[in-house]
C-alpha cells in the first residue's frame, strides 16, 4: 500500500503543478489584459484547488504510514540532524501545508472579490506565492539536498 500511495502522490504532483500553472496563467491573463472573467477561469481555479486537495489527502496518508516519518517521530533528537529524514519528517510537510492552505484560502476568497480584475489580481499574486512555496519543497531528481525520481513506478 505504501509504495502504491507513494507512486500516486508522485504522479499527482504533476497534475497539481500543471493545473496550478494553468490557473496562474489564466489569472495573469485576466488581470494584465483586463479580460472579463469566464466560467473557464473559474473552472481552472477550482480544478487547481481540487488537485491540491487530492494531493494533500495522499500526502497526509503517506505521512502517517511512511517509515521515514516513523523513524523521524520516534528518534527526533537524532533524526532532526539528518537532512533527508528531517526533510520528509518536518520541512516537506510544513511547506506543503502552507502552500495548500494558501491555495484553499485564496480559492474561496477570490470568489467574493467584487470585480473580475480584483479576482484575477488576487488569484495571480497568491497562487504564484503558493507555487513558489510548493516548488521550494518538492524533492527532485537533480537536487543535491533531497534526490527523488520525477516519476515513481507503480510496481
Amino acid at each position: 500500500m505504501y509504495s502504491t500511495l507513494l507512486a500516486l502522490h508522485s504522479l499527482t504532483r504533476w497534475l497539481v503543478l500543471g493545473s496550478l500553472l494553468f490557473a496562474i496563467f489564466r489569472a495573469y491573463r485576466g488581470w494584465l489584459l483586463k479580460k472579463p472573467r469566464l466560467k473557464f477561469d473559474d473552472t481552472a481555479r477550482h480544478f487547481a484547488a481540487t488537485m491540491a486537495h487530492i494531493q494533500f489527502l495522499l500526502g497526509v496518508t503517506l505521512y502517517f504510514i511512511s517509515p521515514i516519518v516513523n523513524y523521524f517521530l520516534h528518534n527526533f533528537s537524532t533524526a532532526v540532524h539528518e537532512r533527508s529524514i528531517r526533510f520528509f519528517g518536518m520541512e516537506h510537510v510544513t511547506m506543503m501545508l502552507i502552500g495548500i492552505g494558501i491555495i484553499s484560502t485564496v480559492s474561496a476568497k477570490a470568489k467574493k472579490k467584487p470585480t473580475d480584475l480584483q479576482k484575477f489580481k488576487y488569484l495571480a499574486i497568491w497562487y504564484t506565492i503558493a507555487l513558489l512555496i510548493i516548488l521550494s519543497s518538492i524533492p527532485r531528481s537533480f537536487s543535491p539536498l533531497i534526490s527523488r525520481p520525477g516519476f515513481r513506478p507503480f510496481w
